[in-house]
């Protein structure tokens, strides 16, 4: 710890000065200048050293989506369907759990949703997609959770890592799966549960400026654009996978977006100055597959 290392260097340096065999009595301002440039340095490292990790954590993160579309495209391929989505047909034909079959059930569809008609930040598919995945061999670590009946199951926090990957940036964050606008995404939050009405309760676990890495790493820079999108709206993220994109309905600083952050005002730019909350949690991020 830099506490200790300064208070050993001081003391061993009063020690040294006060020590009756030496003749000084007092401190140089040439040795008062080492120890605070030592200071300095032990501090700095310190400081180095956390970004170093927070960067290792967004390029693991970039590196685990990337997997799991390598991934799908690979069960696609394999399998002839989706993770999640595939056919009851296809699903028995090669051992892999099957589903109802019915709308939102393993309807081969090329969505993973659910029974919920509005789109849903949490489906029974999305919760089949990563067993699938797990069944394939293709992930991972094991999900073998029961998904699939008539309204998404419910879990509680306690079980959210047995039915969703965590993110590797951590920080409470979870990888979940689900679709609007006829397109599939992944998307990172602070998921604690899901509810039988498929919608997620949740907590924003993301800064701007690490949502800001992320798309820039994988996409356009642009927070409302692209393949790489945020989603900014804490508590219950049912919008998490519907379109438009949306962000907090409060105005102010530490918001994920700059600029007025009420309705339809939102400027397509991250909030990353430091001054107005760019390390302050305010993200939620989806990246499209397939």
């Amino acid at each position: 710890m830099p506490t200790v290392l300064t208070d050993s260097l001081l003391l061993y340096v009063y020690h040294y000065k006060m020590n009756p065999l030496t003749p000084q009595s007092g401190f140089t301002l040439i040795e008062l200048s080492i120890v605070l440039v030592i200071i300095g340095l032990i501090v700095g490292g310190v400081l180095v050293g956390q970004d170093l990790i927070k960067a290792a954590g967004i390029r693991a993160t970039v590196q685990q989506i990337e997997k799991y579309n390598g991934a799908v495209n690979t069960f696609n391929g394999k399998y002839n369907g989706l993770p999640g989505d595939i056919s009851t047909t296809n699903a028995a034909a090669f051992g892999l759990t099957q589903m109802n079959g019915a709308a939102g059930r393993g309807d081969n569809n090329g969505l993973i949703d659910g029974t919920v008609a509005t789109p849903a930040a949490y489906s029974q598919e999305g919760c089949e997609f990563w067993v699938h995945l797990s069944q394939a061999n293709l992930l991972d670590g094991s999900f073998t959770q029961v998904c699939d009946a008539a309204t998404p199951v419910l879990f509680i926090a306690a079980s959210i890592p047995e039915v969703m990957p965590v993110a590797r940036i951590q920080k409470g964050n979870y990888i979940n799966v689900g679709s609007a606008s006829g397109l599939n995404f992944f998307m990172i939050g602070g998921i604690t549960a899901t509810t039988t009405l498929g919608a997620v309760t949740s907590t924003v676990n993301l800064t701007p400026i690490e949502a800001y890495s992320m798309d820039t790493k994988m996409d356009d820079g642009a927070p409302l654009t692209g393949l790489v999108q945020v989603h900014a709206t804490a508590g219950s993220s049912v919008t998490a996978f519907i379109d438009p994109p949306t962000a907090s309905t409060t105005s102010g600083a530490g918001m994920c977006l700059m600029g007025d952050m009420v309705g339809t005002a939102l400027t397509d730019t991250y909030n990353v100055n430091l001054i107005t909350g760019g390390v302050t949690n305010a993200c939620e991020i989806r990246f499209r597959f397939n």
